[in-house]
């Protein structure tokens, strides 16, 4: 299968042109910079220079594909999070792009769109386990998210197949987690919420293999993570990678600074992932967080 990606230079794009090639898929990669197109090329894909918001570009780009793997972000990490307006590049990617995507799509005559999508859209639940079928909590920051779902939805309706897989935090050799990493090393606060409630994770490479599963997956909506762990226990994970002292927790005013953006990554979410295994076979290869996750993201502290 041709699969077409876009974000295919991220953390979480280069995992998935991996699996995809890995199993066998050829791969376009959406490229607006030489660089990308140099680290697609290193992934073993093909980069195609295209503007995400040009329908007409993006769908002459889309032309020859059997599927799309909608993976573009732009998620702002530490302190820029807080900042008025850090959310628009990432909220306009999920409303307006990921209608682009699902419109050039079907234009291009491609048969299934895999789109990333996020768990954090489910309402606090305590210790109360997590499905598809759970209680959605709709905010200011969880709203693009709903709507770029709702994009794919409507490409099911129109004829297509769509599939959105609600990720946990990614946690490994991306920005976030190596700003943590940083944090905890220089003894500073990075801990969110409860230490006694439940956060969902996933490994970078597990995104990667889900969404080559997701190809083959009955359209809708999948939960894609590891095990769930406690806030408590991922802050420890962090603070022994990064050697520094015992996690202490963000003040609060900060969570009210935050205000929407924060209380989404506070909300207690035991998500099972289970839904997916059972349509598609697939099985994170971390299926519990430890220490070796963050290998990578300690090894560049430790140059740097």
């Amino acid at each position: 299968m041709l699969v077409f990606v876009t974000g295919a230079s991220g953390v979480v794009g280069r995992a998935a042109v991996g699996a995809l090639r890995d199993a066998g898929h050829q791969v376009r990669g959406l490229v607006r910079s030489v660089e990308a197109a140099r680290t697609i090329e290193a992934a073993g894909a093909e980069p195609v220079a295209a503007e995400l918001y040009d329908t007409d570009d993006l769908t002459a780009a889309m032309r020859g594909c059997e599927a799309v793997a909608n993976l573009a972000t732009k998620v702002p990490v530490g302190a820029a999070a807080l900042r008025p307006g850090s959310l628009r590049e990432i909220d306009r990617l999920r409303t307006r792009g990921a209608r682009i995507v699902a419109e050039s799509a079907r234009r291009a005559g491609v048969g299934v769109v895999v789109h990333q999508s996020l768990s954090f859209v489910y309402a606090d639940a305590g210790e109360t386990w997590i499905d598809e079928d759970s209680l959605v909590d709709v905010s200011r920051a969880t709203e693009p998210v709903v709507v770029a779902e709702d994009h794919m939805a409507a490409f099911t309706d129109g004829g297509g197949r769509a599939v959105s897989l609600r990720l946990g935090l990614v946690t490994g050799a991306d920005p976030n987690t190596r700003w943590q990493v940083r944090r905890a090393a220089a003894g500073r606060s990075f801990a969110l919420g409860d230490p006694h409630s439940w956060m969902h994770v996933v490994h970078p490479d597990d995104v990667g293999s889900a969404v080559a599963h997701a190809l083959t997956a009955p359209a809708g909506v999948y939960n894609v993570g590891a095990d769930p762990v406690r806030r408590g226990d991922y802050a420890a994970v962090i603070a022994s990678v990064a050697g520094g002292p015992a996690p202490r927790p963000l003040p609060g005013w900060v969570e009210r600074v935050g205000s929407d953006k924060l209380e989404i990554l506070t909300r207690s979410q035991r998500v099972s992932s289970q839904r997916f295994t059972d349509a598609t076979g697939w099985l994170p290869a971390h299926p519990v967080l430890e220490a070796s996750w963050l290998a990578r993201p300690a090894r560049e502290r430790s140059r740097g």
